[in-house]
């Protein structure tokens, strides 16, 4: 059985997983599956409450696909979810990566 589908089948028990939903993010991006990825960090984006870390992958993921706008988006967002959630030191590291891009424009 492989890692994507041990976690598949962990899912099946605990769909509202937030870190389970998040590793299966990372193993699509592992094989290639960049919409699958990214469609799975935007509902941990849309959850109740947000899952802050899929903001910061969110962000980093499209910057590395090239796309940078959404990137500059995800990570607005993640700042401002991070600080409603009091979670200082997230929006701090989502702040650094959003300056690394302004700058580099």
């Amino acid at each position: 059985m492989t890692r994507r589908e041990q976690i598949e089948a962990m899912l099946k028990d605990d769909p509202e997983d937030e870190f389970l939903r998040y590793s299966l993010a990372m193993e699509l991006e592992k094989e290639g599956d960049d919409e699958g990825c990214l469609s799975r960090l935007r509902g941990l984006m849309q959850s109740s409450p947000p899952y802050v870390p899929a903001f910061h992958m969110a962000g980093q993921f499209l910057l590395k696909l090239g796309r940078q706008d959404e990137a500059k988006t995800a990570l607005r967002a993640g700042i401002e979810t991070a600080h409603a959630q009091d979670r200082q030191h997230d929006a701090a590291e989502m702040a650094e990566l959003l300056a690394t891009i302004v700058d580099s424009e």
